[in-house]
């Protein structure tokens, strides 16, 4: 009875609401496809006389006047550079800022973009004393509910992963919930995550104080200035031509909001981006929350899927509709945004939310009795993932993206900080690989765009389990030529990329699917089948989606010389390598294969293709070296056999000598294997005894079947992902992404080998390299067996001694050697030695964790090598 009460209730109050709007357009549209000038645009113009004079030249020139574009100039301008530029088409916060609900939030389920997140909220803290510019900040702080045991589980598994980072967090029981939010229904509620300091804020005033920041600093804002066209020039900066003349600028920023699809497409490119219909409306007063003393938090009810804050003596909700129910603006990615659009709002459509808002009323009763005010319906971009582009792009000299911004105002103090700086410095100050626009490429289509972001809206406030995997969209055309005979041998494919790479085999009698837990799952029992087959037999595993460059030109060698810190392999073998930044940290680790003097074979991870690639680019242009350097991983296919029994299989199948004498580690020979032309290199990640075969694509099934015949007698069989990532941390493999990168060095990470200091080349980083060696490290990566029970480390994870915060965890699993889990953590130096102590959070308990030896197993050349010096001692 209660819940048809309340459909009715909100039935009559959609009535009402259409009632009171209809007729005329308060800030309304009619159907897009109708948009035009409100009066209500504060004199809104797309065409006039520009506010001041047009400079003909530039440093940086920033397309676009919202929150992020305002803030990437005044973070530059700060910063000391000179000749700033933004061009905004119309005025500022037009498009998506001025109707944003302005929520602000420390809380992300990622790890990197809550530093994004901290910097903004401290700086909306001095942002006004700064510049005199009121900007409405609000500091009530955040409740995530927690109304279901899942929930609670979930908020204990980000609790784990907030206590080595800056921001406040806080897990509280259901009666503190209430003491902060009284207006809630009591039985409903288990918990809460509360963050302190959080709220939300205005965001045209936000705007209007970053641009008043970047006025203040030297930037010049102009003013309608809408740009008509890019052209690159030949020395790598762009002609920037608007209706008022062209600006000659070194580098351009595309923040352009819904706009920015159409500047992409201005220099030849087409960004993942897909506007969609958000709605949130707005209370009447409603007496028991003008009664309150105090503002209230701004809440999130995960199950609703809805936020909601007050708003003066009313409330504000926002809800996040299901995947079906939700619109994307579709038409506005194939013909552009309507002309003249900049201060509108959709349409709103109150039947999308209904669901949502008969949560809300549930959650909070007192709003079944309010009346609603108003509602904004208006577009925010979506990319498919729903994280933003940001940084230099592959291809494109001197082109920078800061587009994608779903969370614009909460992500746009932190972005202009993070791109001012990467701009300036010469390489990103941390990690936020994840917020590359490298991360997409040809494969990802409108189609893909628009099922993702679909799902991405739809699934916001979904579960965050470990190891998620989401399916829309998929495949994609990046599949190898045994995608579907691997679907059918029971593969559990992953998302790579575009690619998708098994993670696991559910073979007869396994529970198949994807099946998501904090707890070890249906995965564990045939990941370990897979890891004992390679640890004793041998096993065969599809890595197609590994990035490959061939490299080749006159320069080549001292371009990749100078790029790397180890030498350089001799012809016939390969060398694990790392690109360095200035100040030394790990940019990218890559496997280069000498082919002839100037020739070599690049390989690096399926996720970091072209953020390496660019890398890569940048530094033979900025060098000017004579270097071609070709992508060539659509074009060749790739499988790896490891274990003990491998070259006895590959011996079966093949006229080559598979000795080792013949066929060292780490070297490479162009070979035939079952008929099928091969560049195989004796190298595997598992540590055992393996080989890579890469090939062209269109043969992989005639390779893959040549090597489960052969094998079969010794009982080889696949594996995946999941197990190669066991075998790698037991052998004490560092992996890219998680024990490496832009956040660490290579000294503290235990890469010393890699790095040749007495090599003649100044190399990237030599320098900064050469500094921490003379004044030692802070902290080291060790590696910890973890007494836990059903539950495995995965990295980023807290780690104390006693009270204190002291670390945290890179990567984690179960180790099948052990039979428990390990754990890769990053410690200070006082806590490595062998034996130490330590605890580490895992869904709020605490469970001991103890240094040991690594690697936990010597890797098969290694071992070779032991017992070839045991026999000679002897």
């Amino acid at each position: 009875m209660a819940s048809r009460f309340l459909r009715l209730g909100f039935a009559e109050k959609i009535l009402l609401a259409k009632r009171a709007l209809g007729g005329r357009n308060n800030g309304f549209l009619a159907p897009i496809s109708e948009c035009h000038l409100s009066s209500s645009t504060d004199g809104f113009v797309t065409h006039g006389q520009l506010n001041k004079r047009l400079k003909e030249t530039a440093e940086t020139v920033v397309i676009g006047g919202g929150c992020v574009g305002t803030s990437i100039a005044y973070h530059l301008a700060k910063a000391g550079m000179e000749d700033v530029v933004l061009l905004e088409k119309s005025e500022l916060t037009a498009g998506s800022t001025w109707h944003a609900a302005g929520l602000t939030t420390y809380y992300n389920p990622g790890i990197n973009a809550k530093n994004l997140h901290y910097y903004s909220i401290k700086l909306f803290e001095q942002l006004e004393e700064e510049t005199g510019q009121q900007i409405g900040f609000h500091t009530p702080g955040s409740l995530r509910l927690l109304s279901t045991p899942k929930r609670m589980d979930e908020a204990k598994y980000q609790m784990q992963r907030q206590g080595w980072n800056k921001a406040p967090q806080w897990l509280i029981s259901a009666e503190e919930v209430l003491e902060k939010f009284p207006l809630l229904n009591p039985n409903k509620i288990l918990g809460g995550l509360f963050n302190p300091g959080e709220g939300h804020i205005d965001p045209y005033s936000l705007t209007q104080a970053y641009a008043a920041g970047a006025r203040m600093y030297g930037a010049n804002i102009y003013m309608p200035a809408p740009v008509t066209s890019l052209t690159p020039r030949t020395d790598g900066g762009w002609d920037v031509e608007t209706a008022h003349g062209t600006i000659q600028a070194k580098r351009i920023v595309n923040a352009a909001g819904i706009w920015g699809q159409e500047v992409s497409q201005m220099v030849g490119i087409e960004h993942p981006l897909i506007p969609v219909h958000h709605q949130y409306f707005v209370t009447a007063t409603i007496p028991e929350v003008a009664a309150l003393k105090e503002e209230l938090p701004v809440i999130r009810d995960l199950e609703g899927s809805y936020y909601c804050r007050q708003e003066r003596s009313g409330l504000l909700i926002g809800p996040y509709e299901r995947a079906h129910m939700m619109r994307l603006q579709e038409d506005w990615v194939t013909d552009g945004v309507p002309k003249g659009f900049g201060k509108e709002l959709y349409e709103s459509d109150l039947d999308r939310i209904q669901e949502n808002t008969e949560a809300a009323m549930e959650m909070i009763p007192v709003l079944a009795e309010a009346d609603i005010q108003s509602v904004v319906s208006g577009p925010i971009i979506y990319s498919p993932d729903l994280l933003p582009l940001m940084g230099p792009f592959q291809g494109l000299h001197n082109y920078w993206a800061a587009v994608g911004f779903s969370y614009g105002i909460i992500h746009s103090g932190g972005a202009g900080k993070f791109l001012a700086d990467w701009i300036i410095d010469g390489e990103p100050p941390y990690d936020l690989i994840e917020m590359d626009p490298n991360r997409y490429g040809k494969w990802t289509t409108r189609e893909y765009t628009a099922a993702k972001a679909r799902e991405s809206y739809g699934n916001n406030n979904l579960l965050g389990y470990p190891k998620e995997d989401r399916l829309g969209g998929r495949p994609t055309e990046r599949v190898s030529g045994i995608y579907e005979k691997l679907r059918r041998r029971g593969a559990e494919y992953g998302f790579h990329s575009g690619w998708e790479q098994p993670h696991w085999f559910a073979l007869e009698g396994d529970q198949a699917g994807y099946k998501p837990s904090f707890h070890r799952t249906n995965w564990h029992g045939p990941v370990g089948r897979e890891y004992e087959m390679v640890m004793n037999r041998a096993g065969v595993m599809d890595i197609t989606p590994f990035a490959k460059f061939d490299i080749n030109g006159k320069d080549t060698v001292t371009f990749l010389d100078n790029l790397v810190a180890n030498k350089l392999p001799k012809v016939g073998s390969s060398t694990v390598c790392h690109m360095l930044t200035p100040r030394g940290r790990v940019y990218a680790e890559i496997t280069l294969t000498r082919l002839a003097d100037d020739h070599f074979f690049c390989i690096t991870g399926s996720g970091s293709e072209l953020h390496d690639l660019r890398w890569m680019e940048e530094k033979a242009f900025s060098g000017q070296y004579d270097v071609d350097i070709t992508n060539v991983t659509e074009q060749m296919g790739a499988l790896t056999i490891a274990g003990p029994a491998s070259r006895d299989i590959v011996a079966k199948i093949t006229d080559q000598d598979m000795s080792n004498e013949a066929f060292p580690f780490m070297s490479v020979k162009d070979i035939v294997i079952g008929g099928v032309p091969v560049r195989a290199i004796r190298i595997s990640y598992t540590g055992e005894l393996g080989w890579e075969f890469y090939h062209n694509r269109e043969d992989t099934e005639k390779l893959y079947d040549s090597l489960l015949a052969a094998g079969e007698p010794f009982g080889v069989g696949d594996f995946g992902v999941y197990a190669m990532n066991v075998l790698r941390v037991e052998k004490g493999f560092r992996m890219w992404g998680q024990e490496m990168l832009t956040d660490n060095n290579p000294i503290e990470a235990g890469l010393s080998m890699f790095i040749k200091m007495k090599k003649k080349s100044s190399f990237m980083g030599k320098e900064a390299i050469q500094k921490i060696k003379t004044e030692g490290t802070r902290r080291k990566l060790v590696l910890l067996k973890v007494d836990s029970d059903n539950i495995d480390p995965e990295g980023n994870e807290t780690i104390r001694i006693g009270d204190e915060v002291v670390g945290n965890t890179t990567s984690g699993c179960f180790s099948y050697h052990l039979g428990q889990s390990v754990a890769y953590a990053y410690l200070p130096q006082d806590f490595t030695d062998l034996g130490t102590k330590v605890k580490v959070e895992l869904l709020g308990n605490h469970f001991d964790g103890t240094v040991i030896h690594e690697p936990m197993i010597l890797t098969e050349p290694a071992r070779e090598k032991a017992m070839k010096q045991a026999s000679a001692g002897s």
